[in-house]
């Protein structure tokens, strides 16, 4: 619960959710955060990971049928983006991640290579980051699921509160593309291999050494827009666009990039820092007093 994302509808639902009215009614409160509210208020619950002592704990699910076609990916690159967008959660805090349990309910049609091939994607990513598959349950189902607890290291964690007034809000990468890639998988059109979507960039080196200069950041999971307002209802802060932004970047979710914000007299380093890092940066807005609404089409069931 230290996370609050829960991503795409199921995919049959998908094209239709997407296609309403750009300026369609949003609801005051969405599914997901009407339930998650009937826990009660929870310093934990908020921000992409719970923060308990040292330590930041995560977790998300990658279910077929609803984040994934298995004639989209290969076995290997659904572990691999499984681990990815796990691990984008203790990067979005400034944590480090060092454990991982895993949840895989896999049908019993799938043989020994495929299993091999799915967990060969799961141990090589957690690898390249240096975590350690620590345990987790496996059980037999009629689609293959999979969701991943992310034990982390972050003794200064990156929260999403900590924004103020007149702080600068910048963008990592170029979203769009996801969206974009969805799309043409939902049409049986063929996406680059290394689409973003199939293989999420994490840009870890860059909130590391930025992180002392960062007021606030959060990744970019369900669409930069609705990002937006997670950080308006945590801060009760609106935002200034500079330039308007186009539904396609601002309503791309599963870019996992990286939104922050912090104080102007930082931008100089911040635009240093990404720049080392190769991070394409974007300074797209300020935080300013004034109501914000996100009018994209729900990514949540």
């Amino acid at each position: 619960m230290g996370s609050d994302k829960i991503r795409y509808f199921p995919i049959n639902e998908i094209k239709t959710r997407y296609e309403r009215p750009r300026f369609a009614i949003i609801a005051a409160m969405n599914r997901e955060d009407y339930f998650i509210q009937r826990f009660g208020a929870n310093p934990l619950i908020g921000d992409d990971a719970a923060v308990l002592n040292d330590m930041c704990v995560s977790q998300d699910a990658f279910f077929e049928g609803v984040h994934f076609r298995r004639e989209w990916m290969s076995l290997y690159e659904i572990g691999r983006k499984a681990m990815l967008v796990n691990l984008s959660d203790a990067v979005a805090m400034n944590a480090t991640p060092r454990y991982a349990l895993l949840t895989v309910a896999m049908p019993k049609t799938m043989n020994r290579h495929e299993m091999s091939e799915l967990a060969r994607g799961l141990k090589e990513t957690a690898e390249a980051y240096g975590v350690q598959i620590i345990g987790g349950d496996t059980i037999a189902n009629v689609k293959l699921d999979l969701s991943v607890t992310i034990l982390a290291e972050c003794e200064r964690p990156l929260r999403r509160s900590g924004l103020k007034e007149g702080d600068l809000l910048a963008y990592t990468g170029r979203p769009g593309g996801s969206r974009r890639d969805l799309r043409r998988l939902m049409r049986g059109r063929d996406i680059p291999p290394g689409s973003r979507f199939l293989h999420p960039l994490l840009r870890q080196s860059f909130v590391a050494r930025a992180a002392r200069y960062l007021r606030a950041g959060m990744d970019i999971s369900d669409g930069l827009f609705h990002d937006l307002e997670k950080l308006h209802r945590i801060n009760r802060l609106g935002f200034e666009f500079f330039t308007p932004l186009p539904e396609e970047i601002g309503c791309s979710g599963e870019e996992f990039e990286m939104l922050v914000a912090f104080d102007p007299r930082h931008e100089k380093a911040v635009r240093r820092l990404a720049a080392l890092t190769r991070t394409p940066l974007t300074v797209f807005a300020k935080a300013v007093r004034k109501p914000y609404r996100n009018l994209c089409p729900a990514h949540h069931f």
